[in-house]
């Protein structure tokens, strides 16, 4: 196999998922069995009732992928970032179980989420098992930097809050007036709600790796912008995405009414086409099929669509320019830039 042949960024992926999943397993291990089943079901380790799934279900381990590649940016192996891979993971999952609910979300990887298959309660339960297992995951890490590390954890979860609670807040505001949520509100609360924890993620990375302190502060602001990159691109999937690759069904996003960024750009931006779409969001009736589609093309024609795709780039140019302000391993570093065009670039 060529060099250039195994840096796809799924190789990639899969080489640090393989790296990091038997410590995963482990620490899914130390859960009590039930909500221990719940987090493997989350994972899409297992079906509902224990029995191991067909694979398909898993996500892509790009927070866990980013420890591991910034270790070794920091020329550490990877093994020395294994514990933040972990404990990252195990707070991304308890993030995806309570937004689900919070959300009301039915679907998540073409099948039912944790509180769907299992009842709100347990999901509660399972979420708050795994933000608990992740803290004492890092915590138990030897070495010198485990204080530190704990710390910047810490500090995550308290972002990870903040953009929660603006989003939930944002539902409740206005499509226009003075009220009306501004795109600039909506990317600060991308970077608490996506952005914070791929920084940390990067960030433990290189902190376990070792790395200076002005290395690893690159690295966490490259995660922050790669979030609110990753953020924009979700947005756009909500909208146009297949639903074989989101699981859920196109133009999910306009039905819920909710506010992502093509909308607020489209709505920003003026004009009789903007005001139209205003009308109909604005509207107590239920966006039918042929209302989303209608939205849909009403956001496009706005350019909300381009104006989406503009800001993931802006971000993840201001990413890979954090990457190039430090020095890097190089393999390392351009493993990292692979996967950034990866994650911009995923099917509408």
């Amino acid at each position: 196999m060529s060099s250039d042949a195994a840096l796809t960024a799924p190789r990639i992926l899969a080489r640090c998922r393989d790296l990091v999943r038997p410590s995963l397993v482990t620490a899914i291990g130390r859960l009590h069995p039930w909500p221990g089943e719940m987090a493997a079901f989350s994972l899409g380790w297992c079906e509902v009732g224990g029995e191991p799934a067909d694979g398909s279900f898993e996500g892509k381990g790009v927070r866990q992928a980013l420890a591991v590649l910034c270790a070794e940016a920091a020329e550490a192996p990877g093994e020395s970032a294994v514990a933040g891979a972990v404990a990252v993971e195990l707070i991304h999952t308890f993030s995806l179980l309570h937004d689900d609910i919070m959300d009301g979300d039915g679907t998540r990887r073409q099948r039912e989420t944790v509180w769907k298959a299992y009842g709100t309660g347990p999901a509660v339960l399972t979420g708050d098992a795994l933000f608990a297992l992740a803290v004492q995951t890092l915590a138990e890490t030897p070495g010198p930097h485990t204080a530190a590390a704990v710390a910047r954890l810490s500090e995550t979860l308290s972002g990870l809050v903040r953009g929660q609670a603006e989003d939930l807040l944002f539902a409740a505001r206005p499509w226009t007036g003075h009220q009306a949520v501004r795109t600039d509100e909506y990317r600060a609360m991308a970077e608490l709600k996506t952005g914070t924890l791929l920084g940390c993620a990067a960030a433990l990375g290189g902190l376990l790796g070792g790395a200076p302190a002005g290395t690893v502060a690159a690295l966490d602001r490259a995660g922050r912008h790669l979030g609110v990159a990753f953020q924009a691109v979700d947005d756009l999937l909500g909208i146009w995405g297949d639903p074989a690759v989101t699981g859920k069904p196109v133009h999910s996003d306009l039905r819920q009414q909710k506010k992502t960024f093509p909308v607020l750009a489209a709505l920003a931006g003026g004009g009789p086409h903007a005001r139209e779409l205003a009308t109909l969001l604005n509207s107590p009736l239920i966006l039918d099929d042929a209302g989303a589609v209608h939205a849909a093309a009403l956001v496009e024609a706005c350019g909300g669509r381009t104006a989406t795709m503009a800001e993931a780039g802006h971000h993840l140019d201001a990413a890979r320019a954090c990457l190039r302000s430090v020095p890097l391993a190089p393999r390392a570093a351009h493993e990292i830039e692979v996967l950034l065009g990866f994650l911009l670039h995923r099917r509408l």
